[in-house]
């Protein structure tokens, strides 16, 4: 099997350090200091236990246009970043070719395949006019939830903290022979895989917690922890994903996990710093829109009210702005 993953950052290189393990035919794309970290010294891996692990049989680009075809893809950009590799991700793929995505939040595919009331409905927040609907055929989509906690420690260097599990999933819940490949491989490689007949909950599971912890760490730059357990911080987490459940629930979704354990859940994950926490640190972008935007706006679809959740993405999105206009600055 010849698999590419675009975006080769904490969970992109993370799969990367496992997938070079099953005997795949692996090829890597980023750019920039990671890119030339990884294409000098490969990718090193270090566990839990500080035992680090040097991956030097990989292929790595800094371009898809001269990547190659591939049989797999998995998607491990930021949900912001998808519009621009659109055009080149097409030409990599052929008929046959799967693409995995791995974004954290509520994806632009979301409607489409969803045989409900909503079907092919646009997500504007993740996909503006609908551009990545038109560019990248659905029926090569499969969804993926990657639960595994990991950072960058350096250019090349990624540092696991916890977790292994990558649940994955036709977008009709059907059991195919191709996502039962995917899944196969991602166990050999020693992860946890299980094939779901219903993604978009296991979607809106992760997204539960996602939409509070991850602007909250931003703007207070709190780990998991902290904000589980900070009473405060606690109540305001709750409040929001009282919210959110009434979305999804609107939606036909059933959060499989008690509000309580996903709570728990969170905290055990300890001084994690969360994606969005990183990238405010480092005044990238952040994935406002994907994880909170996207579940205002179909709070709006289904008419649910959400003033905290409208509240903290008003926030989020200021801190952001400024967050980037520093950036510009500094650049200058």
């Amino acid at each position: 099997m010849k698999v590419c993953i675009v975006g080769c950052g904490a969970l992109g290189g993370l799969l990367a350090c496992f997938l070079s393990r099953s005997g795949v035919e692996l090829t890597v794309v980023d750019r920039g200091r990671q890119y030339e970290a990884i294409r000098d010294n490969g990718l090193v891996l270090v566990d839990r236990n500080g035992d680090r692990e040097r991956v030097k049989n990989i292929e790595v680009s800094d371009s898809l246009q001269h990547a190659g075809d591939f049989d797999t893809i998995f998607l491990a950009v930021k949900a912001h970043e998808i519009g621009a590799l659109a055009e080149d991700l097409s030409a990599c793929m052929n008929s046959g070719s799967v693409l995995v995505t791995l974004q954290n939040g509520i994806p632009w595919w979301y409607f489409h395949n969803h045989a409900g009331p909503w079907e092919n409905h646009v997500i504007e927040a993740t996909d503006p006019g609908g551009f990545l609907s038109t560019k990248l055929n659905i029926h090569n989509i499969i969804g993926c939830v990657a639960y595994p906690a990991a950072e960058v420690a350096e250019p090349g260097v990624i540092h696991h903290i916890e977790g292994v599990r990558f649940p994955l999933g036709e977008l009709s819940g059907r059991q195919s022979p191709r996502v039962q490949k995917i899944a196969d491989t991602l166990v050999g490689a020693g992860l946890k895989a299980p094939v779901l007949d219903d993604i978009r909950s296991e979607i809106w599971l992760k997204a539960w917690g996602n939409l509070a912890f991850n602007p909250i760490s931003a703007l207070t730059h709190a780990t998991m922890s902290q904000i589980a357990t900070y009473e405060p911080s606690r109540k305001y987490v709750i409040a929001l994903m009282h919210e959110a459940e009434e979305v999804a629930k609107a939606l036909g979704i059933n959060l499989r996990v008690p509000l309580e354990r996903r709570l728990q859940g969170a905290a055990k994950v300890g001084n994690h710093k969360t994606s969005m926490l990183q990238d405010s640190l480092t005044l990238r972008p952040m994935e406002i829109d994907a994880i909170l935007g996207t579940v205002i706006e179909i709070a709006d679809l289904v008419e649910c009210n959400v003033p905290h959740l409208a509240s903290l993405y008003a926030l989020c999105s200021l801190r952001n702005t400024a967050n980037l206009a520093q950036a510009r600055d500094m650049s200058c």
